[in-house]
């Protein structure tokens, strides 16, 4: 019989206290409660642990070496398992070469449409390439000038690894006597041993000529022996001079080395049929392929018969800017490129130049004073004034100090001594000096610093398409690929379904199976909320929920069955509007014949699920335990369950009495346009909580994140970031500092904790340094450290732990056998303060340091805070690596929380309920509020409406998501938002104003 439920017995993994449970199979079951309780540890390091350790231990030992498997969790039994899929908020991976397109593999698809039926175009005549035939490649040579000498080559391997013994023997064999390998001309039985590990490019020698009228007939029998070799291609090499050479005045040979070029027929101003924008590449030259400029290439295939410009083979690897085949070669296929940028360089524009504008040259360490002198001696060259701030400053004489006199001498007088000389020569500028020092300095460390002078802009070469000028060349209804990876998905989605009917029956004949895979992956975005990201979106910069979203649909695109997801919150970030779409895309990959297990909190989601699983009844050590299991009406029915109280309304986040006016003071921001912002001006009250809201990709981020807070950050923090685009914000002088929580990890080692990260470390160091028995013995807070020799186990270097690597197995750990996991040594462990040793204090809850320590501020006050925020359950020495996205940001508020506060401090959190209970929403918000009654304005990017409800202020954004987004919707209270007819958010506000549960029955009464 087949199993109906996945049967777990005795599960004890972390905080779990024997769990028994039987979760039915082929449902979509939530699995909910407290922050600690114990959600993620049956979810994902017992059950989805399990499922996967089972379905790898099954494959050979080869096999298993090269798969990271996972340690057996604590667990007696596991019946009715499926292969296991976990979809995590963790697994987004920070390579710039990733994008939304190459994740859902999308970009393969269409790499192998443009490949299959694009339609290559000349970039100098904006015609068709068509194929050249024998006698076209012929008479393309006999117009060279007479007694030109030349090389017909075939090109018989191209960037490919081997050894190609074989093949030469076989060449010498067909009479061959010559062959270029890797550059050098070698005899065929002189040709070295290759290494077969790296790629080689290797050409026949077919023929050596020299240009006569009569040659014709020996030419075309060449060349087609040399296409036959060569699959196509030939290559005529001129061996004493170069195409350009030969070209006529005024027509530069193209980068394919015609000598039949027609000369360029457009400007970068007007429009052009070239790839790039705006001419760029007309404006070069056309040379920057690679091709040496004394060859000209013949292809069977594709050919401008203008300019000479052919496409060697059209293959999926040629839009690939992975390869070198089809990566930019100026930028190696990143489409863009970190340069020195005057907004860092000068990033204060009210200074002068004496107070520091310059900051590089005024900050250079040890301080010269050769800058000073060489900024004074232009003062007097182009008559203006050190003392003058920079923005007062002519436009020409901030040019000539960032980017020099471009070759014009200037006198530059120094100072030696007592003695001044005078010095005749160009100025390079502060950012060329820059540029010199980045080349020639071998050191690290200047290098790291120079380097925070520079920002990431577009490729100039490719203008951020990444790819070959050949690539770009080719294109599918009149677009290049790079063109179509800038469409939103939804855009995308509309560009592939019109294709077939530009396609010709061939054409729409190949493209059928193609298509059909990209639209159903963009449909499966589009289904999940992703409509407003854009293909080439990298893949760092997506959200913990967008990503999950991402591997989500590519998941349902793979159309398994039978077996188990696991998905760790996939609504965050998503906004309720969307969520039913999210919810559905979920009960679909159920209805393929899966199991799919969600760790969540959102409301929508537990009404939805077939079974649900409430964890409790607290959290950490109070919790691991199932306070309540089934539908959602025996959930409901469950007495102690809290989430069943917030569910009945029983329990709630209540709505303020009335709202805060703040100080009259506001900071706005004017005319916004990074990303997706049109032209967005908008105001937040200080001394309020406002929330900035809106459907996903509505402009939140860019707003909140890149706008203000980099503004912000470098006004009121001294920072080195780049701002989105804006022309002004006023109001941050009421400001003292700017501090920004966000969900990333506070430390990405194992030595990381809570205790390090918020600085409470430091003080319980110090204080078992003070101790009696520590001061007799001469311990300093040194020998309280697990991170240095001295105090700590050096048989585990501090890590309480032992790595024991088993090759085709999991890697065991160990528990160290000298300290007992203790992670210090015997002596260290001899101090005690209360009868506890260091090791102990770490192995304490937050709740229970802050009474262990009562009576010493310092600690008890850090410690008080992280309890405060709802982290009491967490152990002080936690390692980092096991907090979750929402207990990081927690950690960091309490760090924050712990410092004297001013009252003008601007907080701007981005989504601070991201794997919060209802319960511990109703705390954070405590939090917040109390951070607001002292005087500070705290900005939150939120979706939960709970939040929303309580703020005082709300900016709501949209109308829609990426292009259809950008622009204020409604801003006001949110009694006043709830009104706006086109705001998403106030639709769904509305019901949430309005009494309910206990203040609804009283308001009944």
């Amino acid at each position: 019989m087949a199993l109906t439920t996945i049967s777990v017995r005795g599960a004890r993994e972390h905080n779990l206290k024997g769990v028994d449970i039987d979760i039915p199979r082929d449902t979509l079951t939530v699995i909910t409660g407290l922050s600690g309780s114990g959600k993620s540890s049956l979810a994902f390091d017992t059950i989805y642990a399990e499922g996967q350790r089972r379905y790898v231990e099954s494959l050979s030992a080869y096999a298993r070496q090269f798969l990271e498997m996972m340690q057996k969790p604590n667990v007696e039994h596991i019946e009715g398992l499926s292969p296991a899929i976990s979809i995590e908020q963790k697994t987004t991976s920070r390579n710039p070469r990733s994008t939304v397109a190459t994740v859902t593999e999308i970009y393969d698809y269409m790499r192998l449409l443009w490949a299959r039926v694009g339609v290559p175009y000349s970039p100098a005549t904006g015609l068709p390439i068509s194929a050249q035939t024998v006698s076209q490649m012929v008479d393309r040579v006999l117009a060279l000038p007479e007694g030109t000498r030349l090389l017909l080559l075939a090109p018989v391997v191209r960037g490919r690894k081997g050894e190609y013994r074989k093949e030469l023997a076989e060449w010498q064999k067909a009479g061959f006597s010559r062959v270029r390998i890797d550059g050098e001309m070698y005899l065929i039985e002189d040709a070295p041993a290759l290494d077969k590990k790296f790629k080689h490019d290797i050409e026949v020698v077919v023929d050596r000529l020299v240009v006569r009228d009569d040659i014709g007939t020996r030419l075309a029998e060449s060349f087609e022996t040399a296409l036959k070799l060569a699959e196509g291609l030939a290559y005529v090499d001129l061996v004493d001079t170069t195409v350009s050479a030969l070209s006529p005045p005024g027509e530069r040979g193209g980068e394919r080395g015609s000598v039949h070029e027609a000369p360029q027929q457009f400007t970068p101003e007007s429009p052009s049929p070239d790839p790039l924008p705006g001419g760029e590449r007309a404006k070069k030259g056309m040379k920057n392929t690679g091709i040496p400029d004394n060859r000209i290439v013949f292809s069977e295939k594709f050919a401008c018969p203008v300019s000479g410009f052919t496409i060697p083979e059209i293959e999926p690897r040629l839009f690939s800017f992975n390869a070198p085949q089809g990566a930019c070669p100026a930028c190696d296929g990143l489409g863009e490129k970190l340069e020195f940028d005057a907004d860092l360089v000068v990033p204060n524009h009210d200074l002068s130049i004496k107070k520091g504008a310059v900051v590089p040259w005024a900050k250079s360490n040890p301080p010269s004073p050769y800058y000073m002198q060489v900024l004074g001696s232009l003062a007097r060259e182009f008559g203006f004034s050190l003392d003058t701030p920079w923005k007062d400053l002519p436009g020409e004489v901030q040019l000539i100090i960032l980017h020099g006199t471009g070759g014009k001498p200037v006198t530059l007088t120094f100072i030696d001594g007592r003695k001044s000389y005078d010095v005749k020569k160009p100025f390079e500028g502060v950012i060329g000096n820059l540029n010199r020092r980045m080349l020639q300095t071998e050191s690290a460390w200047m290098r790291e610093e120079l380097g925070k002078y520079q920002a990431s802009h577009p490729c100039e070469v490719c203008g951020g398409a990444r790819l070959k000028p050949e690539a770009l060349a080719v294109k599918v209804a009149g677009q290049d690929i790079a063109h179509a990876t800038r469409l939103s998905v939804v855009d995308a989605l509309a560009f592939f379904q019109t294709l077939p009917e530009t396609f010709t029956p061939q054409q729409r004949e190949i493209a059928r199976a193609i298509l059909k895979e990209i639209d159903e992956r963009l449909g499966f975005l589009n289904n999940v909320g992703l409509d407003y990201l854009n293909l080439d979106r990298t893949s760092g910069t997506l959200s913990g929920g967008e990503s999950q979203r991402i591997r989500l649909a590519s998941q349902i695109g793979s159309g398994l069955s039978g077996v188990l997801y696991v998905l760790d919150e996939p609504s965050i970030g998503l906004h309720q509007r969307d969520n039913d779409m999210l919810l559905a895309t979920l009960k679909r990959l159920r209805d393929l014949g899966n199991t799919v297990l969600v760790v969540e909190h959102d409301e929508d989601a537990i009404r939805t699920a077939d079974y649900v699983i409430d964890m409790g009844p607290g959290a950490g050590v109070h919790g691991g335990e199932v306070v309540a299991q089934g539908t959602l009406d025996e959930v409901l029915a469950t007495k102690g369950s809290v989430t069943a109280d917030y569910l009945n309304g029983t329990r709630e986040v209540a709505v303020p009495a009335k709202r805060r006016k703040g100080s009259a003071k506001k900071i706005t921001v004017h005319n916004a346009t990074a990303n997706n912002l049109k032209g967005v001006t908008a105001s937040i009250p200080l001394g309020t909580f406002t929330c900035i809201t809106g459907v996903s990709g509505s402009g939140k981020s860019s707003f909140t994140l890149d706008t203000l807070y980099a503004s912000a950050a470098r006004q009121l923090n001294g920072a080195r970031v780049l701002a989105g685009k804006h022309d002004k914000i006023t109001g941050l002088e009421h400001c003292d500092k700017v501090i920004d929580i966000d969900q990333s990890p506070i430390g990405r080692t194992p030595r990381s904790n809570p205790a390090t990260y918020t600085g409470a470390f430091t003080n319980i160091r110090d204080w078992f340094a003070g101790l009696p028995e520590a001061q007799a013995r001469g311990y300093k807070p040194g020998r309280f450290s697990f991170n240095v020799k001295g105090g700590r186990c050096e048989a585990c270097q501090g890590d309480g732990v032992l790595k024991i690597e088993m090759h085709f197995l999991p890697d065991v750990y160990v528990t160290c056998d000298v300290c007992h996991g203790a992670r210090y040594n015997r002596e260290t462990l001899e101090v005690k303060f209360k009868g506890k040793s260091i090791a102990d204090v770490l192995d304490m809850t937050v709740e229970d340091a802050v009474e262990f320590f009562k009576a010493v501020p310092p600690i008890r006050d850090r410690m008080a805070m992280l309890a405060e925020v709802g982290l009491g359950y967490v152990k002080v020495g936690q390692q980092a690596t096991t907090l979750s996205g929402g207990e990081a940001q927690r950690v960091k508020l309490a760090k924050e929380l712990a410092r004297r506060a001013t009252g003008q401090t601007l907080y701007i959190l981005d989504e601070p309920t991201t794997g919060l209970h209802f319960e511990d929403v109703r705390k954070l918000l405590e939090v917040l509020h109390a951070l607001v009654e002292q005087g500070n304005t705290v900005v939150v990017i939120e979706h939960n409406l709970d939040v929303i409800k309580t703020a005082d202020w709300i900016l709501d954004l949209g109308p829609e998501g990426g292009v259809k987004g950008g622009e204020i919707v409604a801003e006001g209270t949110p009694e006043q938002v709830a009104k706006v007819a086109g705001s998403y958010t106030g639709k769904y506000l509305a019901p949430l104003l309005k009494p309910r549960g206990k203040a609804a029955k009283v308001a009944a009464e």
